[in-house]
């Protein structure tokens, strides 16, 4: 059986950049997320008539013709397909002049999007068609008074009255009519009709060989008009405005039918292109290939594999030679035997050269390959600064719509310089989660790169990026993934990244990718080849995602991870960035929606029954995990595996025993607890032993990317007692602290949220615009890196510096991965000993906004070290009373470390309006800051002195006023690294503040 499929070719013009119009993010969101590619009919009964019009040539200039526009929503996207209430269809309006910059750029825009304002409703015909009537001629209709203005398009869309629905071109792209002028000639084909696009691309209609083609034009004067095949004339009209054909379609290749207007004066064309297949070649698939693209080594050809079972036909599009954008020959791919598989070798190709293309689909749909290394978007590229993605291919604006693969053989490669990476045990990874977007202003690997000096310096082994394979749009957190394989260009190009990997490894530091393998966005070819166009979901037979989410809070499309194809995909996925990236594991995320056991008894699944059901413990689930644990270790031996799984407690111990890392949600405890309120505040879940877990697994965290900020609530809510007020920007750090050193000291696995370590104090939801919104959680955050300016944030810096080392400390490293962990961390008073044989470690704090009394039983009697302030407290074996200050807190050590950093906290647990000394940061590299309250007005000296007390250099000398002082310390004598001594005297005080200079 042959088929013939009729492309339309475009008249040159502009291509669509930004709609002038008002949608929200959500809508905006919206609109990618019904990017309907996939369409389970034929183009004629899925395109043809989305829009009707009367008269058939508009004109802008008769005030007494009313322009009649008819939509059916069973065409297009399908994106108003039985919606109801019927009354609740509008149009939004608007048009294109010859002063509009480009297509997108929308004129006279009669109505606000997503209100519901009378004179935009349409008018149910019944059927799933709507018609809305332009009254009183268009130039007074869009009060247009220029008169060097003129319309060149009417562009519109019909909506729901919230927005939140569109009827649209199939690809989701707007709708648009021409207008014309009639004291011209013009000509356009009625029939076959095409989508009502602003710049019409090929479009196909599938017909069987041997059947007749109706064909109909329009002339808008009468005319001589011709209708051609192939150059032959199939049918002539004379003095006529139409003229009709049905000429038989006997032959394979490309074909082209015309129809020509001569009016004497002029003469006008349109122009349809038909392709004809000869039959599907059935080839089994060539020996070592697989799903995606297959390089050979000779660097001119690749082999493309297509999984699409059940598919009719599928042929390539794109740049590849003689292709040009359209249905070619020697472009129609193979298929398998089994019918599962399609699949092409190209050759010809230049190494080096890149060639973007998409797949073909029953002559409809349009997709790009799943496994592509990059994409092109129409809608986002232009975004993406030269600076972070230099010379970034173009997209080929007017050839086709929708997202384009890239293949490109002998890509450059990357030199890598660290092959045998020795990845930080997992038990003692200090993770700190970043966001590129918030974390640094050129959002780029480049720049991230370069801020690795001040992450090691912090003590961080281990960094965690939320998600960077390509998602939709570019100011997102990540979790909208289409395409998985290929790093998003708002972060720069792969081999930058590969830098940035290489370079962390050269520091000892891993790198864990944020992955979403939950959900997929429609824009996803998995989603978009097997989707039902009338539901909005994936179709019941698409090999991997659910029609419907099997489980509470999914967003998107729901993966089946059951399936087969599913698993083969994900084992893709992990094997790629773990062999071809060097990563060095995953942080998974919505781990718990990786099952099949369906807990949603209602539409919305979100309510707490549903919820409980869910986290309840799933066999099925546990099993799907360790079969992807195996994979992750036949991979990549010795990889990291987080789960964000929040699941019942035995899943997760015996998900943990697995060897699998779970997170440890502790934000509401340590934030209560910060707040100085007394609900909530125990921080015992935060311990592995706690649970019952026999693997330090458990990744604690008081802060994570969907946190609240601890300081922002510190400041808007906490609690206070006289004049001790937790609201205090002063006081609110110092409980920062605190909460820090009862995580930093608990052993396992921590992890902590950017600037964390400075108090960002902007709400999880700030807005652009300063404003706190639950709907602006995803935009983008200041950023503040000029809190390292403030003395107090940065003592806060310094204070989870000292906290990180200790961890790695030769004396005390094995104190981290112990077992041996008593509490008694309920209550404002809060106690944590951790032992091992010959190290250990006492915790005490006062999370109460008064003064508190607790009893302490050091797990050894004599002499103990504050290993923040470097004083001592000498213990008795057995309980003792300790008075503490609201906010006051120690890090108390049986052997003495606290010379190796040299971080006072003194005037932090007692504030006094006497002497203060403190140096940042301390350790000293080449300078440092010496910050001093000087409590009385006379002469003050400030000297550097060795351990000897031998004065080796006079820093400050005369007189000054009370108040506090900032003096620049500079190793200007290169003095050896060691420790030192800051002397300082004024008229009654005397101090002395411990220095290291590395």
């Amino acid at each position: 059986m042959y088929l013939v499929h009729i492309h339309y070719i475009a008249l040159p013009t502009q291509e669509p950049v930004l709609r002038k119009r008002t949608e929200t993010n959500q809508q905006l969101a919206m609109k990618k997320i019904t990017f309907l590619l996939s369409l389970l009919f034929s183009i004629f009964f899925s395109k043809a008539q989305l829009l009707s019009w009367t008269p058939n040539f508009p004109v802008e200039n008769d005030p007494l013709t009313n322009v009649v526009i008819t939509a059916d929503a069973a065409k297009g996207n399908q994106g108003l397909l039985n919606y109801t209430p019927v009354t609740d269809v509008y149009v939004h309006i608007g048009v294109i002049t010859n002063l509009s910059a480009n297509s997108s750029d929308w004129k006279y825009v009669k109505f606000t999007w997503g209100t519901t304002d009378p004179q935009a409703q349409c008018t149910s015909l019944g059927n799933n068609k709507w018609q809305y009537t332009i009254t009183g001629g268009l130039r007074t209709y869009f009060g247009i008074t220029n008169s060097a203005e003129h319309i060149l398009k009417i562009a519109i869309l019909f909506r729901s009255g919230d927005g939140s629905k569109k009827l649209a071109n199939a690809d989701g792209s707007d709708m648009y009519i021409s207008v014309f002028d009639n004291s011209i000639l013009s000509v356009q084909f009625t029939n076959p009709l095409i989508q009502p696009l602003y710049n019409p691309l090929p479009e196909t209609i599938s017909k069987i060989v041997g059947d007749n083609m109706n064909i109909t034009a329009l002339a808008n004067k009468a005319s001589t008009m011709t209708l051609y095949l192939n150059s032959t004339v199939v049918q002539t009209a004379g003095n006529a405005t139409t003229i009709s054909a049905n000429p038989a379609l006997t032959s394979s290749g490309n074909d082209t039918i015309v129809v020509e207007a001569n009016d004497g004066t002029t003469t006008k064309k349109d122009t349809i292109q038909f392709f004809v297949t000869g039959g599907i070649v059935i080839a089994p698939l060539p020996g070592g290939v697989r799903d995606g693209i297959n390089y050979e080594s000779d660097n001119t050809a690749v082999t493309l594999v297509l999984y699409a079972p059940s598919k009719n036909r599928v042929s390539i599009i794109g740049e590849f030679p003689g292709s040009n954008w359209t249905d070619q020959t020697q472009y129609q791919m193979k298929r398998t035997p089994d019918g599962n598989y399609w699949w092409l070798r190209i050759t010809g190709l230049t190494a080096g050269a890149e060639y973007a293309f998409q797949y073909l689909v029953d002559g409809t749909l349009k997709v790009a390959d799943a496994y592509t290394e990059k994409i092109l978007d129409p809608d986002y590229d232009s975004q993406i600064p030269s600076s972070t993605y230099p010379s970034l291919k173009a997209y080929p604006t007017g050839s086709t719509t929708g997202i384009v693969s890239i293949v490109q053989t002998a890509a450059p490669q990357y030199n890598w310089q660290v092959n045998n990476f020795t990845r930080p045990d997992k038990r003692k990874l200090v993770i700190y989660e970043l966001l590129m977007r918030d974390f640094i202003a050129n959002h780029n690997w480049n720049t991230l790169r370069d801020t690795l000096n001040y992450l090691q310096s912090l003590g961080i082994n281990t960094i965690e990026i939320m998600p960077f394979s390509e998602f939709e749009s570019n100011n997102s957190w990540g979790y909208n993934p289409d395409f998985y394989f290929a790093p998003d260009k708002y972060y720069g190009p792969k081999n930058t990244l590969k830098e940035f990997v290489d370079s962390c490894h050269k520091r000892g530091m891993a790198v864990v990718m944020d992955i979403v393998l939950n959900h997929a966005t429609g824009q996803c070819p998995l989603a978009a080849l097997y989707w039902n166009s009338a539901t909005n979901q994936p179709a019941a037979n698409n090999p991997w995602f659910n029609v419907t989410a099997t489980h509470p809070y999914n967003v998107f499309n729901d993966f089946n991870h059951e399936s087969l194809a599913t698993r083969y995909f994900v084992s893709r996925v992990l094997e790629h960035w773990l062999v071809n990236y060097k990563l060095d594991g995953f942080r998974f995320d919505l781990s718990k929606g990786f099952t099949q056991k369906n807990s949603c008894t209602s539409t919305a699944c979100n309510t707490d029954a549903e919820v409980a059901a869910w986290s309840a413990y799933d066999a099925s689930r546990i099993a799907i995990w360790k079969k992807y644990y195996d994979t992750l270790q036949l991979k990549s031996p010795g990889c990291y595996a987080i789960l964000e799984h929040f699941a019942d407690n035995t899943e997760e111990t015996e998900l943990s025993n697995y060897g699998l890392m779970l997170w440890g949600n502790m934000a509401y405890n340590y934030q209560q607890a910060a707040m100085g309120y007394n609900t909530g505040w125990d921080f015992t879940g935060g311990i592995y032993t706690s649970r019952g877990w026999a693997q330090p697994n458990l990744v604690t965290y008081m802060e994570s990317h969907d946190e609240e900020r601890m300081m922002y609530k510190n400041l808007q809510y906490g609690n206070s007692s006289g004049s001790y007020n937790v609201k205090d920007l002063n006081t609110a750090l110092k409980r920062i602290e605190m909460c820090g050193a009862f995580l930093f000291t608990i052993p396992g696995p921590k992890m902590f949220w950017e600037f964390g370590e400075l108090g960002y104090d902007y709400s999880v939801n700030t807005c652009t615009n300063g404003t706190v919104n639950d709907s602006c959680r995803l935009t983008p955050k200041p950023l503040h890196w000029d809190y390292l300016q403030n003395i107090q944030r940065t003592r806060l810096h310094n204070v989870f510096g000292a906290l990180i080392k200790l961890r790695f400390n030769n004396l005390y490293k094995d104190v981290f991965v112990t077992n041996q962990v008593t509490s008694n961390l309920s209550n404002g008073f809060k106690s944590l000993q951790v032992n091992t044989d010959s190290s250990k470690i006492c915790v005490v704090g006062n999370f109460d906004v008064v003064s508190q009394t607790g009893s302490v039983t050091f797990q050894e009697g004599g002499t103990w070290y504050d290993y923040l302030d470097g004083t001592t407290i000498n213990a008795t074996g057995a309980a003792q009373n300790i008075t503490l200050q609201p906010g006051e807190y120690h890090v108390y050590l049986n052997r003495n470390v606290a010379s190796n950093i040299a971080t006072p906290v003194t005037s932090i647990n007692a504030p006094t309006n006497g002497l203060v000394i403190r140096v940042y940061p301390n350790p000293v590299g080449q300078t440092a800051t010496i910050a001093l309250n000087i409590p009385e007005t006379g002469n003050v000296q400030v000297n550097m002195m060795n351990i000897m007390g031998q004065r080796l250099q006079t820093i400050q000398s005369g007189f000054l006023v009370k108040g506090n002082y900032f003096i620049e310390l500079n190793n200007d004598k290169k003095l050896p690294s060691g420790v030192y001594l800051i002397d300082v005297k004024t008229k009654t005080s005397s101090g002395i503040a411990k220095i290291v200079l590395q």
